[in-house]
């Protein structure tokens, strides 16, 4: 039986993806994800950024070596409309060395996307370009409302122990039947939680290893981001699969850290 820590369904998508996701923008090499796949990690999430590279170089020799039936590519677009969006997204497959990607993001939506979004997004799917339909943000409470229309196969969320209100406000859906799949990303909140100025009088910082073990550890999550800009940080984030759940201990203090940190360290969205 496959470890239920280690390995999910990403919702209505169907699709065995490993539970620690690869971000692609923050600069680690091409063999550091290569190596993260080789441990189960098979979630390839193209955002922003001009670091990708390295990520799409992995990508594309994971492919020519025959594993593209085992990877998810998920492509971001940030983009509200027009048909350069098209061209840019068929680039963005050609350089990865596949012809359509498993996931299309869009990126950043705190309101519902438009229609003329979501027919561009449709009519991608429709052309064989990409198989689902994702969306991220950062407005919490736009996530239910979406997911009645049964439109988006998967959500990625921002939470992390400084940022727990998603489970609140959003987490619920993932508990209905057929649910979309559920990502989160920036676990470290940013880096906040990991560094000595942001702790609360006599607390270490924490390492990344547990703040992605902190969203593992909810069910609810299929996949939880991280981003490596370097192969040390890549072994770090793998050693998160083999720790596993955290431990009652574990939570209360991470919880308590988040708690100081949402409360003192100044962040882009609070």
């Amino acid at each position: 039986m496959e470890d239920k820590f280690k390995f999910s369904v990403l919702g209505k998508t169907n699709l065995a993806v490993g539970r620690l996701g690869l971000a692609g923008s923050y600069g680690a090499p091409a063999a550091a994800y290569e190596m993260a796949f080789e441990k189960g990690c098979n979630y390839f999430y193209a955002g922003s950024g001009r670091r990708r590279s390295q990520m799409k170089q992995a990508v594309k020799s994971l492919v020519r070596q025959g594993h593209r039936e085992q990877m998810v590519v998920s492509v971001q677009t940030y983009a509200r409309f027009g048909v350069m969006t098209e061209i840019w997204f068929k680039q963005s497959l050609a350089s990865m060395g596949i012809d359509h990607a498993d996931i299309l993001m869009l990126g950043w939506h705190n309101t519902a996307p438009s229609n003329r979004l979501m027919d561009f997004a449709l009519g991608m799917k429709e052309k064989g370009l990409c198989r689902f339909i994702g969306l991220s943000g950062h407005n919490r409470s736009l996530f239910p409302t979406l997911a009645e229309k049964k439109i988006f196969d998967l959500f990625h969320i921002r939470y992390n122990p400084a940022h727990r209100g998603a489970k609140k406000e959003s987490f619920s859906i993932f508990e209905k039947d057929s649910p979309p799949g559920l990502v989160t990303y920036t676990a470290t909140r940013w880096g906040h939680l990991l560094q000595v100025k942001h702790m609360p009088e006599g607390e270490s910082p924490l390492n990344a290893r547990d703040c992605y073990r902190f969203s593992l550890s909810d069910p609810r999550v299929n996949i939880c981001l991280c981003g490596p800009g370097d192969m040390d940080q890549m072994q770090t984030a793998l050693t998160a699969l083999d720790k596993g759940m955290l431990t009652q201990e574990e939570t209360e203090r991470i919880t308590r850290i988040g708690d100081h940190v949402h409360r003192s360290a100044k962040g882009f969205f609070g």
